[in-house]
């Protein structure tokens, strides 16, 4: 067991993106003694915005790439630890350009443990539930940390490769590591080409939502800030080398969220169109987190998924500004891509 870390720098990567944002303002609310520097690429889907009003002497920005070594020679070294959120995570897009993701998400992740190697600091990586493929409807069973790596889209692959380089830059090289795989996050600051506000934001502008296949595909969905809380106490607390589950026992089919968010938006439940559904759509993710509650006592806060979804709707509503400017182009893209 490694004895317990309380960070005092923090280097987080993607901290503009919609998690890593999620996680900086966590930090800077609940953890006073902690500085963070955000690292982030500020591609299309990392936005200055999500971390403005931060106080300035608790948050530093940096605008770069992970994959910049002589870059990171400059600012990994000071920190105490680095928290690995930058990646490229749409799968549509994995589908229609799969080399950004290799990219990022492999010779990234490449370059942050061999700065984590050379200036020996404490390193947790941030993945995705997506590893593992998916499960049937029908199937009782839920993923835990035994569950064989099945990726199948060229996103999870890409999330599953570096995991794996995470785990041989543990055993090889000795880098103090961890990972967290988790469910499908919603919350503010989330980008309008993600499931949950794309609907929202079709709503708002009077678009009708669009719906996969049959609507029947299982998520597992988690706050954002449940999922901050339990990166910090895997990271200030978790046993280096492990990987650590984290979900909220929020399973639910997209057809069921869709139909709530119409709803709670004053709209008919059926309003909306299917569409052909995309090539490999995993039918259903689900998280056995019991790990991470029993090991390190983390228990999730935001167990009522529709006042959580009340909450992300809202916060959609009163923040137009920050989602309109990327709105009709994502939209654009989707269209172009036949969806």
């Amino acid at each position: 067991m490694a004895k317990d870390l309380s960070p005092k720098n923090i280097l987080v990567t993607g901290g503009c993106g919609f998690i890593g944002s999620n996680f900086v303002h966590y930090v800077v609310k609940n953890h006073p003694e902690t500085h963070v520097t955000v690292l982030d690429a500020l591609t299309y889907a990392g936005n200055i915005e999500n971390i403005a009003g931060l106080p300035e002497d608790r948050v530093e920005f940096v605008h770069g790439n992970i994959c910049d070594a002589d870059l990171l020679d400059k600012i990994v070294p000071g920190h105490d630890a680095i928290v690995h959120y930058a990646a490229e995570s749409h799968n549509d897009n994995s589908i229609a350009d799969p080399e950004p993701f290799l990219r990022t998400n492999v010779e990234g992740t490449y370059r942050l443990l061999e700065a984590a190697r050379k200036y020996d600091v404490r390193y947790h990586h941030i993945s995705t539930d997506e590893v593992y493929g998916d499960l049937a409807l029908d199937d009782p069973a839920r993923f835990t940390e035994e569950t064989p790596y099945h990726p199948s889209s060229p996103y999870s692959s890409t999330k599953a490769a570096s995991d794996l380089l995470v785990r041989a830059w543990v055993r090889t090289f000795g880098v103090q590591a961890t990972i967290s795989n988790c469910s499908n996050n919603y919350g503010p600051y989330q980008h309008v080409e993600k499931f949950i506000p794309r609907q929202i934001t079709n709503i708002l502008t009077g678009v009708r939502p669009k719906l996969y296949g049959d609507g029947l595909n299982v998520r597992d969905w988690i706050h954002t800030d449940d999922h901050s809380s339990a990166v910090w106490t895997i990271l200030t607390r978790g046993r280096i080398g492990e990987t650590y589950l984290i979900g909220a026992d929020g399973e639910r089919n997209n057809l069921t969220v869709l139909r709530d968010i119409l709803e709670m938006m004053g709209k008919d439940p059926d309003d909306f169109d299917w569409v052909k559904d995309r090539p490999g759509h995993d039918r259903r993710y689900a998280i056995d987190s019991t790990k991470l509650r029993t090991e390190l006592g983390w228990t999730p806060e935001h167990t009522d998924f529709r006042e959580g979804l009340e909450h992300t709707i809202r916060w959609y509503e009163e923040n137009r500004a920050w989602w309109e400017p990327v709105k009709a182009k994502t939209e654009a893209r989707y269209k172009a891509q036949g969806q």
